[in-house]
């Protein structure tokens, strides 16, 4: 693995990081944090190609292992890439090349195992070239072949998958192209390599913990900044202001949105709510959810705030009483998490215990890290809470998670208006604990006189 990029030691960045120092809070998250040092391209180039060669020397073998698949195959073009492939280019290769066919081989025995790519030139340091056109001719399938025959593999992985889309990242034609290259007994030796591409994606390694809530504190920020005074003049910003100015901070620090941010506004006697050009106004509870992606990994979060009326200095007591609610939802969900159960498993558990506690909940919580809807199990949708397909994967443990869900509760100083109070935070399950990465919200954002 390259220790060293462009003359930084990525070791040395995370040393220097403040966020490095920082451990995972289980509790309450400010609500107006300040904004972490943001690093430049170079430091991140170096700590993510740090983070990939140690998971390619320690993820994909216990997984290749774990499954016992002795050859795993992934096959990418030039921007259209496998979702798997797209998460182990290093840093300077920000799309694969050509045809780029990388190939993980386990000899066995205790032999590491092998990393080649069947191309001209090596990738990062990360894999071995394994095909010279000008010696072993322009056919660069007929070289494949010829690996795999040399190896002699007993089964053969492929991301082909009806279930989920990240493990289904070849297409049909370099699907064809593989398999007629093939001596016809190494095609029936094809398997799917869904447990690996969905383990390879959804597993966190302690180095990217370490750091993960520096992302998380970042995301946090911007929302404590969005939810002030600073950004919100009742009477005169509109939702849709909130919206854009976060999507725009997000820009000036150098770091992606993956979704267009959302505000809405709940407001006493409207029974929708209200979203787009609507103006911001005293009195009114105001939610968001905002996603970004910063050193490769991504953030989800969904945070409430009231704004204050003209006197007052706090939020009505039903309004307290709803987000208070939704965090008892939260620890009914976090609570029933346990290695080896299916997310419907988990679903029904969480339901239950909230139930059971008088609350009215809806769960439809996801994993996350390389992508915001992260590679997974999934735990309900807003839409079903009930047993799905996608529900049926089972809990691993390092995996990092958007805790996702709202408590349906009424606000008599609203004349008992019903409210969904929705909040997302991101957190980390490491077998037997859940630990929110950067804390949770538990007290609502206040704009106006009284803001931290």
């Amino acid at each position: 693995m390259r220790k060293l990029i462009y003359g930084l030691s990525a070791a040395a960045i995370l040393a220097g990081s403040p966020a490095t120092a920082q451990e995972p809070a289980q509790g309450e998250v400010s609500m107006s944090p300040e904004m972490p040092e943001i690093l430049t391209l170079r430091e991140r180039a170096a700590i993510e190609d740090a983070w990939l060669g140690e998971r390619l020397d320690t993820v994909v073998p216990a997984l290749m292992r774990e499954n016992e698949i002795d050859m795993w195959v992934l096959v990418a073009r030039e921007y259209l890439e496998d979702p798997v492939v797209d998460t182990m280019l290093n840093s300077t290769s920000l799309h694969a090349r050509r045809r780029t066919i990388l190939v993980f081989h386990d000899p066995g025995e205790g032999q590491d195992v092998e990393r080649l790519t069947v191309s001209r030139y090596g990738l990062g340091g990360f894999f071995e070239s394994a095909w010279n056109p000008e010696e072993q001719g322009h056919d660069q399938w007929a070289r494949f072949a010829e690996i795999v025959a040399e190896r002699d593999p007993q089964k053969i992985a492929l991301n082909i998958s009806s279930v989920n889309a990240f493990a289904d990242g070849l297409t049909s034609s370099q699907y064809t192209d593989l398999a007629e290259a093939l001596d016809p007994k190494y095609r029936e030796r094809i398997v799917s390599g869904f447990d690996l591409s969905i383990g390879w994606l959804e597993t966190r390694i302690p180095a990217e913990m370490e750091y993960y809530g520096h992302i998380v504190r970042v995301a946090h920020s911007i929302i404590g900044e969005a939810f002030s005074t600073k950004v919100i003049t009742p009477g005169v910003t509109t939702t849709d202001d909130v919206v854009w100015f976060t999507r725009q901070k997000t820009a000036d620090l150098g770091i992606d949105s993956w979704f267009h941010n959302s505000v809405h506004i709940f407001r006493e006697g409207e029974e929708e709510e209200l979203m787009g050009d609507a103006v911001i106004e005293e009195g009114d509870l105001l939610w968001i959810d905002l996603g970004i992606v910063y050193m490769g990994l991504s953030t989800d979060t969904q945070h409430l705030a009231y704004v204050l009326k003209d006197g007052e200095t706090d939020a009505p007591e039903g309004i307290k009483a709803g987000l208070r609610a939704s965090n008892d939802v939260q620890d009914a969900l976090t609570s029933s998490f346990e290695t080896g159960l299916t997310g419907n498993e988990i679903l029904e558990i969480a339901r239950k215990k909230a139930i059971d506690a008088g609350l009215e909940p809806s769960i439809y919580s996801h994993p996350i890290g390389y992508h915001g809807h992260g590679a997974g199990t999934s735990i309900g949708f807003w839409d079903n809470q009930g047993p799905t397909e996608k529900g049926e994967y089972r809990l691993r443990a390092n995996t990092a998670w958007s805790i996702e869900l709202y408590a349906k509760e009424a606000v008599p100083e609203w004349g008992g208006q019903e409210i969904t109070f929705r909040t997302e935070e991101d957190a980390f399950f490491d077998g037997e604990t859940v630990t929110y990465i950067d804390g949770r919200q538990i007290k609502l954002h206040l704009i106006g006189d009284t803001e931290e």
